[in-house]
């Protein structure tokens, strides 16, 4: 993944094992260890992606690296900028962005050639009763998703595209949803959201992490603890690393930091 992302001398300090502090360790290791946090914000956006989609990589190997938005945007001041390399990313087909149903505004991004090598993976294991009709995943990436770089897609513009590839078959996008490639959206069934196989058992990760999260801080008397204390911790209904759904919940709006003598303080913006 690092080939891909090029990080920095910066990155690969980063990405090596976070060494766990207990509760009697000095002041000035809490502070290290908030300061190797905030300075992810330092970093490009293919360094931070490269960093925050590792745990993905690691927990998941049926599900090709990637990042959430959210966490993106937990990085940087100006969500502007975030938004404005990404669409150049998205145009030089270097990133793809998709959306999730496990918030309105939730997105992940992955690599291009990673999104080319999961669909490749999961058509090898789709069962279809003619080989011939495998040729509709190569029809998918040579023809759809090179020219359709929005998450969604219309029916008619999906046939048509397909169609280009040679004569279309009503089964073929029946194929590709079960597949998992592409899902219907509720409020239009003739509109299809480009997805990533495979992904359920991390969305409902990222949900309840989410929830688990949000519910502890609550519970807490100022709803806040302070950050190096906060990552030892270990969520009961999310396989996810603490990380993850801290630069989620931060670049949300939901959480926030704050530096304070004795280190990062995490509280809770809103629920």
């Amino acid at each position: 993944m690092e080939d891909k992302a090029g990080p920095s001398s910066s990155s690969s300090n980063a990405e090596k094992k976070r060494k766990r502090v207990t509760d009697s360790d000095s002041d000035s290791q809490l502070n290290d260890d908030d300061e190797e946090f905030l300075s992810l914000g330092k970093f490009s956006i293919s360094n931070l992606f490269s960093i925050s989609s590792l745990v993905v990589k690691f927990l998941f190997v049926t599900v090709k690296p990637f990042i959430l938005r959210s966490q993106l945007y937990s990085s940087v001041k100006d969500r502007t900028q975030v938004d404005h390399e990404l669409e150049l990313l998205k145009r030089d087909k270097v990133l793809r962005v998709f959306k999730l149903n496990t918030g309105q505004d939730d997105h992940a991004v992955m690599f291009f050639e990673d999104y080319i090598q999961q669909i490749d993976n999961i058509s090898k294991k789709i069962g279809t009763k003619k080989e011939s009709d495998f040729s509709v995943f190569s029809w998918f990436k040579s023809h759809v998703i090179t020219s359709k770089l929005e998450p969604s897609i219309s029916h008619q513009e999906l046939c048509s595209l397909l169609s280009a590839g040679g004569k279309m078959k009503d089964e073929y996008v029946s194929l590709l949803v079960n597949a998992g490639i592409i899902t219907r959206q509720l409020i239009d069934p003739n509109v299809y959201w480009f997805a990533i196989p495979n992904i359920g058992s991390i969305l409902k990760g990222i949900s309840q992490g989410r929830k688990e999260f949000l519910s502890f801080l609550n519970h807490r008397k100022y709803k806040e603890m302070m950050l190096a204390l906060l990552e030892k911790r270990r969520l009961r209904f999310s396989p996810l690393d603490m990380r993850f759904h801290l630069r989620d919940l931060i670049g949300s709006g939901h959480l926030q930091t704050c530096q304070t003598p004795t280190g990062v303080v995490v509280r809770v913006l809103k629920d």
